[in-house]
């Protein structure tokens, strides 16, 4: 009777999803609809739907799992989950502050509809070479990325009722890819909304359940003592200097290049609303990761008062071990669980379908339309879109096969990857005129790669060079940038003209504010 009322409400939600799927596919009569809305998105649905996209499985099951690592002898600290946090918060609110609006004025200016389509629109690149490189790499990390969340669905319902973990993963991508593939853009961020709010109300369940199951905030505060120092911004062992700090933190400069979010910022219907988009959205990010992280540590004290920690204990699973004991209360809180289980789904949902879009438009619009097919009828683009969903969808499944990944690691270097490729151009592309083509190229380039030499390479020297990817790659990327564009020369005439243009637009705009 108890996985059966949980099954109803996952089955529920999944149906409404769904739904808002069917709901916006009348609405897609162009593929500039498809990936980018028409641009009509209100202030809410921009915010909620961005930082729903960002946070994926990781708030729900990666996060609470860092910090709750710790407390049981497995890799991860509460210095670790804060700092990440810490870094996060402010790298949402200064990407709102400085990047969305510039943002969404210049792609508008420009015509473009994809972050490919806007850098090279942006430097004038007629070669296709800048949007061809854009689209690889978004190809290369989006694939895992989407497959993480895939991933987090497998392990969801694997953990709760004991289904194969195979099975339900390809079930939960079948169900993500149907509702992307059918609405679009304006289904993807109407559901990431929804999804949202699901996904707070599950955090605050799960938190004060947990608390009250533990014996109350003072037991829980009390167990943390069996690590010393568990609560210490330096990490127990000391190990949080200042350069793994500032390794930590930069996870706060991903945000600068994350395509599904990015795309928000030019979706929206009026860049002036961006301001109070920008409010709800930091408010939310600092609220839902500060109770993720405290789910952690108060996720010991119920797992040790129920004895659920031994050789298989998962920590990225906390929140589905509370959810299961919630759902054994009563009818009514096995309803409740299911909701819980539903906002872990919407967490995941949130942001695989976005990440779906934003690859299918690099493989239809920006590789496929732009260099094999270049003469091809709306329809059939819109054909291309929605099949191109499903293949990547497909790929996915087959990186989400081992059941044994981390949703946490995955999405870190993937995270570390779009951050290190697109975070120091689209900066220097809004703020440095003097940013030509050749720096753009050398600089998306050089970031993608980095990644990989540096996790697979000179982190494996130790010592200092264990920090996290995403910093040294995205030094090295601004530094390309800036020098490639000073030693190849100035940018066209008409790329400074529009530049300026822009720049006009944007200091009226702050006068008329």
């Amino acid at each position: 009777m108890t996985n059966a009322l949980i099954i109803a409400a996952i089955i529920g939600y999944m149906a409404l999803v769904v739904g808002i799927g069917f709901y916006f596919t009348s609405k897609n009569k162009s593929t500039d609809d498809f990936y980018l809305g028409g641009r009509k998105l209100g202030p809410f649905v921009t915010a909620m739907s961005a930082e729903a996209s960002d946070m994926s499985s990781w708030l729900l099951m990666g996060l609470p799992g860092v910090a709750l690592a710790g407390l049981v002898g497995m890799t991860g600290t509460f210095a670790e989950a804060v700092w990440t946090a810490i870094g996060l918060a402010v790298g949402t609110y200064v990407n709102w502050l400085i990047v969305a609006k510039r943002l969404r004025m210049y792609s508008e200016h420009i015509g473009a509809s994809t972050i490919p389509d806007y850098l090279s629109n942006r430097f004038n690149d007629k070669s296709g070479i800048l949007i061809g490189v854009s689209a690889l790499i978004i190809i290369v990390f989006f694939v895992p990325y989407v497959a993480s969340g895939f991933a987090g669905v497998g392990k969801l319902f694997n953990s709760l009722f004991g289904i194969d973990y195979h099975m339900v993963m390809v079930v939960g991508a079948v169900v993500i890819a149907t509702y992307t593939l059918l609405g679009g853009f304006l289904a993807a961020s109407t559901t990431d909304f929804v999804q949202s709010i699901i996904m707070t109300i599950a955090l605050v369940v799960v938190c004060a359940y947990g608390i009250g199951r533990a014996g109350g905030i003072d037991q829980v505060m009390e167990n943390t003592k069996d690590v010393a120092n568990y609560f210490s911004l330096n990490a127990p062992d000391g190990s949080y200097s200042a350069l793994p700090i500032a390794s930590t933190l930069a996870w706060g400069l991903g945000y600068f290049g994350m395509p599904h979010i990015l795309l928000r910022f030019m979706a929206i219907e009026d860049h002036q609303k961006l301001d109070m988009s920008r409010r709800i959205a930091s408010i939310w990010v600092v609220i839902s990761m500060g109770i993720a992280i405290f789910i952690g540590v108060v996720g010991y004290s119920f797992a040790k008062e129920e004895g659920i920690i031994n050789d298989t204990f998962d920590p990225e699973r906390i929140i589905v071990y509370i959810a299961s004991y919630i759902s054994k209360v009563n009818p009514f809180m096995a309803i409740v669980a299911g909701l819980i289980i539903s906002g872990i789904l919407a967490s995941i949902m949130s942001t695989s379908d976005s990440q779906l879009l934003a690859a299918s438009s690099s493989v239809s619009e920006n590789i496929i339309h732009r260099f094999i097919v270049k003469d091809m009828s709306e329809i059939n683009q819109m054909i291309l879109a929605r099949v191109t969903v499903v293949i990547i969808a497909v790929l996915s499944c087959v990186f989400a096969w081992d059941p044994d990944s981390s949703v946490f690691r995955i999405v870190s270097f993937a995270w570390a990857g779009f951050g290190a490729s697109f975070g120091p151009l689209v900066l220097l592309s809004l703020f440095w005129k003097r940013t030509n083509k050749w720096g753009a190229v050398c600089g998306v380039l050089s970031g993608g790669v980095m990644i990989f030499v540096w996790k697979f390479g000179i982190a494996k020297l130790g010592g200092i060079f264990t920090i996290y990817e995403l910093l040294p790659a995205f030094v090295v990327s601004a530094v390309v940038i800036v020098v490639v564009s000073l030693v190849t020369g100035e940018p066209e005439k008409e790329v400074q003209d529009t530049y300026d243009e822009v720049q006009k637009m944007i200091k009226e705009n702050k006068e008329f504010n």
